[in-house]
This record gives structure tokens, C-alpha cells and sequence, in this order.
């Protein structure tokens, strides 16, 4: 039996939000398809209804070509996916065939944080503000009633969007238009709608709430990554490994010291992200400049009914503060500072995806390939690194995207000016869907990664003599050598087997080389007994143990209800 109890919308989870509204609006959408052109879409319509349409509807200019009709209609079908319903049977109902498309939420970003970032939620943002305003300033003394109230919460989860999309097409304003729509829903309540507020109330609080849930979905995610990477250390922190210079080989490092690399520039990521969370605070009720004057006046010159009111309105969404100045909207600086936080993750994921590409070609470490993946379309044999590419790629955009928060707060004019607005509508949302969309394909890289051990040690072994030359060289003074004279040897005889290297030789034969050099006074033997990899490798099983146990550990004890086995899925 199905329950009648009714949910408040704002409880539920992002995802759980996201299926709400794709399937409140599945049915409009069909039944919006039943008025399109008869060629493509009649086939489709229940019989009874065909008969119908086909008496009522008339073709109004009959040279219109057979093409024409046709072009018309998908692009009728394209404005119906666009509205969140896809082609039945399509691999991927999220792409839009018939309209520009966005890959962002199209292919890479998870529904979680494109549905936090869509229209819907911010129009239901909206009206939660408007409902909270009115709660707050009838708490006040205001002469809003219950009833009013009531009516308001009533419609804040149903909104009649055709309404609002026809209001803005006539008014060229979406705040206003929303405003109207809801005035119609709870028609007792439009005089007290957004009573006393500018249009920064509803627009900026909502960006606000949209950031903070961002940063929580983002920074789950890097724990999970932290928590994943932390286990590939550990169980890999004793493996020597060649360590890179300017993409030479110059020391041993290990295996585990390296990915405790990628993890200390996620600690940065998680505290930064961490920081900025804390920071962030409402706009509040500050009125068209700032200054609070309407709502002064609304409360007959009572300053702390006005103060009160930004408290409590605050209260209500979940915010324990407000920025104590603004003009009409809140510094820009403040996306500039949470974006430039997003940046750095993306900075972070890049190097990573670029050590791994590096470590893919020298067949040491590979990203996860699936049964039926394909490499390329010419050459079969292939296994590209197409996950960390694809880190890469969405990393560039990303750290780039981030000027524009920063040259949009540098630009402001005085209390407030609206250039900001269309570049802060693609700006923000877009850092959030790519720093989002990397850490999914980073968590999935890191999940599978595929260790070649014996690929890894053949590489030290051909590497091993070189990076032993001066422990060869201080070996033989020992011996009874001249140091002088032994550096010019190891100087000719590495020459020698590197060039033997380079023209095809299978092994390293430098140890030999010194071997057969009287001025050493080393044998074969004596060399094997102190060429073991892990005595190159410094206090990097040390280093390691230490990163993980002191820094790693503590956070990941503290955001264990966050950590789940989940790994993060790569869609296409």
C-alpha cells in the first residue's frame, strides 16, 4: 500500500532528490510528446488519443516541406530530452542528441552533484528561502499569518515551472518570474513573497548552499581517495623502485614512498577543502546596497529585530553566521577562494595522472582495463592510459575555469554590478561538475591499479650499477685505491655500458666492467653482496610508515563514517 505521508524535500539526499524530480516529471514529458508531428510520432500514441489529435490537428501551411516538418519535430524532441527524458533504449539517457550537449553532465559528473547544481534545485532553494524569510518575519511581529505559512510550504516542492518560463519570457527576469509563480500557487501569500528582499537574497544564499554541499560531496570523495591510496602505500612501501629526475633515473625510491607522494598533496586538497567549508557564511538579508534600510524600515527602525531576522534566517538553513558587511551581493572573493580550492585538487589529480601515463609506458603501473575495453580504433594491441587522460584533460579545464572567479571579483563595480551573473552561472557549477568528475575517474584509477613487479626490478637492475658508482668507488679506496683515479675509471666504464645499453645489450654489464679493473680490487662476489636495491632506497619505507600513521590515519579515523567500498564509476 502505498504511503500518503508527505516528505519534506529538503530532508532528502541529493540523489534521492535527483530520482524525485526525474520521475515527477517523466510523465509531462510523454505527454508533452503527443503533440508532435504525425510522421514521427503518432506511431507511438494510444489509439484512441491518435484518433483524436488527427481530428483536431490541421497542418496550417501545407507547401511546408516533408524536411522542414521533420527538423521541427527533433528539435521539439530535443527540448523534451533537455527537459531530463532520453531516447528509450539509448546507452547513456543523459546525452542529448538533438541539442548542444554538455559532457560534464553528460558523461563525467556524478547525478549527485549535477542534480545539486540544476535548475530544479535551485528553484526549490528558492522558495525554502522565501519560506524561510516569511517564518522568520512573523516571528518578528510582521502580520503574516499561519495560514499564509501554510500555503507557502504547501507548493514549495511542486513548481509550476510553465508558469515561471512564460512569466520571464514576457518580464526578462527569473527572480521576479518565480516569484509570480508562486505567488499563483498560494495566492493568499504573494503580498508577503520576498518581502523586503532583493533579488541577491534568493540568487546569492542559493549559490552559497549549492557551494557548501559541494564542498561536502568533494571532500567525502577525498577521503575515499586518501583511504584507498593509503592502502596502496602501505602494502607497497618496502618495493624499490627507480626514483625520476627531469625523467632520468637518479635514486631508488619505493613503490609506497611515491604514492605517499599523491596522498600528501591530497592532505593539502582535504584541509584546504576543509577550510574553505568552515569559512563559508550566508549573505543573509542585507537589501539592495547592503545596508539593511528596507528591512529597518519593515521593522519600524528596530535594529536588533533586524539583526534577529538575519540570525534566524540563517538558523533555518542549516548556517550558524552570515558575512557581517556586503554590498548586494557577497565578495566575489569568496567563489574565487572556493574555486581556487577546487583548482588545487585538480592540480593534484593532474600530476597524478601524468606520473601515471609515465608509469603506464614504462609497464611498471597501469590503470585498470577492462575485459572488452577497446585502445584504439587502428591498432588492437594497445592499452592507453585513458583514465588518467581523461584526469588530465578535465584538470586543464578546470585550473584554467578558475580565472574566471578571480578576474570576476577583481571586476566588481562599487556595491554591486551584474556582470558577474552569466559568467558565474556557467563558472561555478562547471568547477564543481569537473572537480567532481575527476575525483570519480581518480578514485577508479586508484581502486585498480596493477603493479608489474618483476618489470619494476628488471628496470632497477638495469639502473642499479649507475646509481651504485660512488658506493663502488668508495668501496675500492678501501681496497687501497686512489679516489682520483678510481672517478675517472667509473666515468669511463659507465660510458662504456651505457652506449652498450643504447645499441641493443640486454643487460648491464658495468659490474663486470669494474670487476675486471685491477685498480678496484673488487670481485664479482664482492659487488653481488652489496647491491641490493633496498639498501638504496634511503627512508623511504621510513618516511612512508611515518606519513601514513601520524598524518593519513588520524583524518581518515575521524571521517570513517564518509569511507565506503564504493568505487567511483567511469560512465563512457
Amino acid at each position: 500500500m502505498r504511503s500518503t505521508a508527505k516528505v519534506d524535500f529538503f530532508t532528502l539526499s541529493i540523489s534521492a532528490r535527483s530520482r524525485a524530480f526525474s520521475s515527477s516529471r517523466r510523465w509531462m514529458s510523454v505527454r508533452r510528446s503527443f503533440t508532435c508531428c504525425r510522421e514521427c510520432c503518432s506511431s507511438a500514441m494510444p489509439r484512441s488519443l491518435k484518433k483524436k489529435l488527427m481530428q483536431k490537428t490541421t497542418v496550417s501551411t501545407p507547401e511546408r516541406s516533408s524536411t522542414a516538418r521533420r527538423v521541427a519535430c527533433v528539435a521539439r524532441r530535443g527540448s523534451r530530452e533537455t527537459a531530463g527524458v532520453g531516447i528509450k533504449g539509448q546507452y547513456n539517457s543523459a546525452v542529448k542528441r538533438g541539442t548542444a550537449s554538455n559532457p560534464l553532465t553528460e558523461r563525467y559528473a556524478s547525478k549527485e552533484m549535477s542534480y545539486l547544481f540544476s535548475s530544479d534545485f535551485k528553484f526549490r532553494t528558492w522558495r525554502r528561502l522565501w519560506i524561510a524569510l516569511a517564518e522568520a518575519e512573523q516571528e518578528l511581529g510582521l502580520g503574516i499569518s499561519d495560514a499564509q505559512l501554510a500555503e507557502l510550504r504547501a507548493s514549495a516542492e511542486t513548481i509550476n515551472y510553465e508558469d515561471a518560463e512564460r512569466r520571464e519570457r514576457e518580464v526578462r527576469h527569473d527572480v521576479m518570474s518565480h516569484i509570480y509563480a508562486f505567488g499563483l500557487q498560494a495566492p493568499s501569500a504573494k503580498g508577503i513573497i520576498h518581502l523586503g528582499a532583493t533579488s541577491a537574497f534568493v540568487t546569492d544564499n542559493t549559490d552559497v548552499l549549492q557551494m557548501a554541499e559541494g564542498l561536502r560531496i568533494l571532500r567525502r570523495r577525498i577521503v575515499n581517495l586518501m583511504a584507498k591510496l593509503r592502502e596502496f602505500a602501505w602494502r607497497w612501501r618496502s618495493t624499490p623502485t627507480l626514483a625520476f629526475t627531469h625523467f632520468q633515473p637518479a635514486q631508488l625510491t619505493t613503490v609506497g614512498k611515491r604514492a605517499a607522494l599523491w596522498l600528501h598533496d591530497l592532505l593539502l586538497d582535504y584541509r584546504e577543502v576543509e577550510f574553505r567549508q568552515s569559512q563559508l557564511a550566508l549573505l543573509g538579508v542585507k537589501g539592495a546596497t547592503g545596508t539593511q534600510a528596507s528591512f529597518l524600515s519593515l521593522f519600524n527602525g528596530d535594529a536588533a529585530k533586524v539583526n534577529r531576522l538575519e540570525q534566524l534566517v540563517a538558523q533555518k538553513l542549516g548556517f550558524a553566521r552570515s558575512y557581517p558587511v556586503s554590498g548586494q551581493t557577497y565578495s566575489r572573493k569568496v567563489d574565487a577562494q572556493v574555486i581556487a580550492a577546487l583548482s588545487g585538487f585538480a592540480q593534484s589529480a593532474s600530476k597524478f595522472g601524468y606520473d601515471m601515463r609515465l608509469l603506464q609506458h614504462l609497464r611498471e603501473i597501469e590503470e585498470p582495463f577492462e575485459e572488452e575495453q577497446v585502445g584504439s580504433s587502428a591498432m588492437a594491441y594497445k592499452r592507453n592510459p585513458m583514465r588518467a587522460e581523461r584526469i588530465d584533460g578535465l584538470a586543464r579545464h578546470l585550473i584554467v575555469n578558475a580565472l574566471n572567479p578571480a578576474l570576476t571579483a577583481a571586476t566588481q563595480w562599487f556595491e554591486r554590478t551584474l556582470d558577474d551573473s552569466a559568467n558565474r552561472r556557467i563558472a561555478i557549477p562547471e568547477a564543481f561538475l569537473a572537480a567532481d568528475a575527476i575525483a570519480l575517474i581518480y578514485d577508479n584509477v586508484v581502486a585498480g591499479l596493477v603493479v608489474h613487479e618483476e618489470v619494476i626490478a628488471t628496470n632497477v637492475r638495469r639502473e642499479l650499477p649507475f646509481l651504485m658508482t660512488e658506493n663502488l668507488m668508495m668501496e675500492g679506496v678501501q681496497r687501497g685505491g686512489d679516489r682520483q683515479v678510481l672517478h675517472e675509471r667509473v666515468r669511463i666504464h659507465s660510458q662504456a655500458a651505457a652506449d652498450a645499453l643504447k645499441r641493443g645489450a640486454a643487460e648491464n654489464d658495468l659490474f663486470d666492467r669494474i670487476a675486471a679493473d685491477e685498480l678496484f680490487g673488487i670481485d664479482r662476489a664482492a659487488i653481488a653482496a652489496i647491491a641490493r636495491p633496498a639498501d638504496y632506497t634511503g627512508l623511504a619505507k621510513e618516511q612512508t610508515e611515518r606519513f601514513l600513521i601520524e598524518d593519513v590515519d588520524p583524518i581518515l579515523e575521524q571521517e570513517k563514517e564518509q569511507i565506503h567500498d564504493e568505487v567511483g564509476e567511469v560512465r563512457v
